[in-house]
């Protein structure tokens, strides 16, 4: 639908960074596969990460095309018939080549991945070792090359399904935290971190 295609460039940075999931596909083995994975918009780059064990990221860091998709979900559409019921979203694809990081930018690069998950958490954790960062592929996208769609449309009910005795509306969808749960084998006295208790309070 071509009327909800969007080509404004701050709103395709808005969407990478209000989601924290994207879906990588790439031919492995001669197989077309869609990875889940998290993704954290670094300027005008999308970064992934992974383990070096990871046939599909070893793949990316050969310069293997690619596609990334997200998509964010901000409501449902509650139309008088279901052929008009849908949802408010925005989605994008992104193509392009990975490229892999090394030395100092990779380092932040992955301090960048850690504190969009949790913003501040880098700072409250120790630096990653030689052999973590040795068994860790930091992979980015160049933003380039992208298509994004925005649906924000209210229901587009026929006249005679509008006379009608259904309801119909917008269901904003609100997304949110739980108490925190500490790990099994956490020492006693050692309270919820600041980065944590941003995201439940």
């Amino acid at each position: 639908m071509a009327d909800k295609a969007v080509t404004d460039l701050p709103a395709l940075h808005a969407l990478l960074d209000d989601v924290l999931l994207g879906h990588v596909a790439v031919v492995v083995d001669g197989h077309p596969v869609a990875f889940p994975t998290a993704v954290a918009r670094d300027g005008d780059r999308l970064l992934v990460h992974g383990s070096t064990g990871s046939s599909w990221l070893r793949t990316l860091s050969a310069g293997a095309p690619a596609s990334v998709t997200v998509t964010e979900l901000d409501a449902v559409v509650v139309a008088r018939a279901s052929f008009e019921s849908s949802f408010h979203y925005r989605s994008a694809v992104l193509f392009g080549r990975f490229t892999a990081l090394d030395g100092e930018e990779k380092e932040r690069a992955l301090d960048v991945l850690v504190d969009r998950i949790l913003p501040g958490r880098s700072a409250e954790l120790r630096r990653p070792t030689k052999r973590e960062l040795a068994a860790t592929l930091i992979l980015a996208l160049p933003i380039a090359e992208w298509s994004l769609k925005v649906s924000r449309r209210p229901p587009d009910d026929l006249p005679e399904d509008v006379e009608g005795p259904a309801w119909a509306g917008i269901v904003p969808l609100r997304r949110g935290y739980g108490d925190p749960v500490p790990a099994p084998d956490l020492r006693p006295g050692i309270p919820v971190p600041p980065s944590v208790r941003a995201l439940t309070d």
